[in-house]
């Protein structure tokens, strides 16, 4: 798919290109749930049209935005297996040609100085509320005349520049995912501020609806696809590229994401950034997989379980929902669930070990970490679980309440004396799986008791509770510690 896009007009040169999309993320936060279900978007669209995917970084609130947040934002989207094809644009490094469009737009009287003060606005938009009305701007200075410009720099009045808006105008458009959108004029709040306040001599700092036009048809972007919250911005943007004889990149705003109460997601909800999801144990791939699923139906046939590397050539806009989608945890714990259990237990255990030597645990060896994954894998839902699940076989655990009954039992003693016995006489420190098996069955024999009771009680002395992974090769994995001894033996 080839579309043609003009340069801006200080280019001055028409380019054809292939299909370019962007994520334009502000470094004023961590890389949220939203933007980065907006990245997967574009990816996918870019991917499968053989397109281009590129990076743009909205820096232009200095006070804000962090160099923190920028690694934060590529470290996200890497580790979601999203890459760009191109070196990301810095848009703080653009303002200078951001002035030069406000400057075209004063000089062809798209645009104008308002002096307006802001107590002024308080008062004019207090009014409006009195009456029942919309706040927006009146345009009061409009059309000032020479002189009345000069009286407000005389007295000290730094400006704002405003772009104008017609309030007959109606603007429109085919959007990929809503269909024919239609905006009225006099629904934009007057007419638009493009630059913050600076002394009448000079141009502020350029805001983001100038600077998001400038910058994409800089960037030759074809399709601008982002959130629904952005169905006003692109009515009056639109505005803008008619007004610097641009031409109009296709748009496409994908719905909101709710949360469980059918409001939009924030940051009151607890965890929304990328970075925390990764911190709680959610792999990647779930990740991925679960974002796309958040206003994307799957074509029938399709399995919702998949790699997005996948999933390209079937995604399209037309599946894409209208209405919010709400956001499902036991949803996304099952994916992660299904990547876990999928795992080798080679995979499973290089993604555990780094979090086991944040707690200063050391494998004795590859192949017992390799078992202890393998043990783990079947009943870990967060890559974190199994960090809780394996703790007992680095640290000797606490003894729980249903452990201790076990233990109180009169007969658990019994048994554990007789397998402690029988370990002792081993010539190896560990055990094998059918010698732990025998020893579970003498045991059973000699003592002449149920063979529950002698797991029961086994299990509450190397773990301290009567819950826990298969017993036979957790004592196998202990015994390479010589840790069923001791913890048997605490308890005789």
């Amino acid at each position: 798919m080839r579309v043609r896009i003009p340069s801006v007009p200080y280019l001055n040169r028409l380019r054809t290109l292939t299909v370019r999309v962007r994520l334009a993320p502000s470094p004023t936060g961590t890389l949220h749930l939203g933007t980065a279900r907006t990245a997967l978007f574009n990816w996918l669209f870019a991917k499968k049209e053989g397109g281009t995917f590129l990076l743009r970084i909205e820096d232009t609130d200095i006070e804000r935005s962090k160099e923190s947040y920028i690694n934060n934002i590529f470290d996200g989207l890497k580790w979601l297996g999203i890459n760009w094809n191109e070196s990301p644009i810095i848009q703080s490094k653009r303002v200078n040609e951001h002035k030069k469009i406000i400057e075209t737009l004063l000089n062809k009287g798209f645009a104008y100085r308002c002096y307006a003060s802001e107590s002024e606005l308080d008062e004019m938009r207090e009014t409006q509320k009195k009456n029942g009305l919309a706040p927006r701007y009146d345009n009061r200075h409009r059309n000032l005349t020479p002189e009345q410009e000069s009286k407000f720099i005389k007295d000290g009045r730094n400006p704002v520049i405003r772009f104008k808006i017609n309030d007959q105008k109606i603007i429109s458009w085919n959007d990929l995912i809503r269909g024919e959108m239609t905006w009225s004029g006099k629904d934009l709040g007057g007419d638009m501020v493009i630059a913050r306040r600076a002394p009448a001599d000079s141009i502020g700092d350029p805001l983001y609806n100038l600077v998001v036009v400038v910058d994409d048809s800089a960037m030759q972007i074809s399709h601008v696809i982002r959130g629904e919250d952005h169905l006003a911005n692109t009515a009056k943007q639109i505005l803008l590229y008619e007004a610097l004889d641009l031409n109009i990149p296709v748009f496409a705003h994908t719905p909101l994401i709710l949360n469980s109460e059918g409001k939009k997601l924030s940051k009151r909800d607890g965890v929304t950034s990328i970075s925390d999801f990764k911190e709680m144990g959610y792999t990647s791939e779930a990740m991925a997989n679960y974002m796309t699923l958040l206003g994307w139906s799957v074509p029938e046939g399709i399995n919702e379980r998949f790699k997005i590397s996948e999933i390209s050539d079937v995604f399209s806009f037309e599946k894409v929902n209208k209405a919010s989608a709400k956001f499902d945890w036991d949803k996304l714990n099952w994916l992660n669930s299904q990547v876990i259990h999928e795992m080798s237990p080679i995979t499973l255990l290089d993604n555990l070990e780094p979090l086991f030597k944040r707690n200063g645990w050391k494998l004795p060896s590859q192949e017992w970490g390799i078992n202890l994954a393998e043990l783990l894998g079947p009943s870990m839902v967060l890559i974190n679980d199994g960090v809780n699940q394996a703790k007992p076989f680095f640290e000797e655990p606490q003894l729980h309440e249903d452990g201790k009954k076990q233990l109180e039992i009169k007969e658990a003693k019994e048994v554990l004396r007789f397998i402690l016995e029988n370990l002792e006489k081993l010539d190896s420190s560990s055990i094998s799986n059918q010698q732990a098996l025998d020893l579970l069955s003498q045991a059973t024999k000699t003592c002449k008791v149920k063979k529950g009771l002698v797991m029961k009680s086994l299990r509450a002395a190397l773990f301290g509770t009567l819950n826990g992974p298969d017993l036979i090769k957790s004592w196998v994995l202990l015994s390479r510690f010589s840790k069923d001894r001791t913890r048997i033996r605490r308890f005789l």
